[in-house]
């Protein structure tokens, strides 16, 4: 538009036409107005960004809230962006300060760091454009989390799972190691009796005796063979969904890569806040 005004003048001067000297100054002069109001916007642009979570499972909103100001003029046309959070939002033109309220979905899991927010602001003629970077302030991650799905199970259900880890355990009963010594209970077999209490005239103590193994499912998750980074969310996935479906059944152990014993998981979840975490960044 400028140019075109500079072309005006240049031709008036040239042909000796009053009339484009005035349209000529009007282009430049207009031109330059915008120029500076875009300069004086973006010198005292801030933007301020809060979430109103900072966990957030796979496919579940997230609400993100712009707060833009530029000082005392007005806000120009323009747009908001966020490439990491995916956000892109018009600008509210006419005012000093504007809420940008918006949700954000993520089809992934992993840690999100929200970079500079990308605003670009244009004059509504559009004479002026500028393209600005607005660095916020660190400590604002996202972690998303992998989605929990329903887990179908065999005809008989959780309560075939707990009929066979009880068997299990049952089983496992006959290998154990000692876990020190008690009062002798009513019907404890002779081998387990602790005969030195007795021969020392003293009360009649019995060992105490826990199991070797548990009898609880243990669920694996091994990413090393995974093709794609696709396959490996599902694996994920499904990692989270057998944990949460046996744990309510009874209880289950998991064992993530890195880690030389697995983690139990009680019904009642007490540790699943920790190992959901755990899974978003395997």
């Amino acid at each position: 538009m400028a140019a075109l005004g500079v072309v005006l003048l240049v031709t008036a001067a040239l042909f000796g036409a009053g009339p484009l000297y005035v349209a000529g100054l009007a282009l430049v002069l207009l031109a330059a107005l915008s120029a500076l109001w875009m300069a004086i916007v973006a010198r005292g642009l801030s933007v301020r960004r809060s979430l109103d979570a900072h966990r957030v499972v796979e496919g579940e909103a997230l609400t993100v809230v712009l707060d833009v100001r530029c000082g005392r003029l007005p806000l120009p046309p323009g747009r908001v962006r966020d490439r990491e959070l995916g956000l892109d939002e018009a600008l509210p033109a006419g005012r000093a300060r504007a809420r940008l309220h918006t949700q954000v979905r993520f089809s992934r899991r992993g840690l999100r760091s929200p970079g500079p927010v990308h605003v670009t602001l244009r004059d509504p003629l559009g004479l002026a454009v500028r393209e600005l970077e607005v660095t916020e302030r660190a400590g604002e991650e996202v972690l998303v989390l992998p989605s929990v799905h329903p887990v179908v199970s065999s005809r008989d259900g959780a309560h075939g799972q707990r009929r066979r880890a009880g068997a299990r355990t049952a089983d496992a009963a006959a290998a154990t190691d000692l876990d020190g010594v008690g009062a002798l209970q009513e019907g404890t077999p002779a081998s387990r009796i602790f005969w030195p209490s007795v021969a020392r005239g003293g009360a009649p103590l019995e060992r105490r005796m826990v199991a070797e193994s548990d009898g609880r499912p243990l669920v694996v998750l091994d990413p090393r063979g995974g093709v794609d980074e696709e396959a490996v969310d599902a694996a994920v996935r499904a990692t989270a969904s057998l944990a949460v479906a046996l744990a309510r059944a009874g209880g289950c152990a998991v064992l993530l890569p890195g880690d030389r014993r697995p983690t139990l998981l009680e019904p009642s979840l007490s540790a699943w806040h920790h190992l959901h975490a755990r899974l978003a960044v395997v």
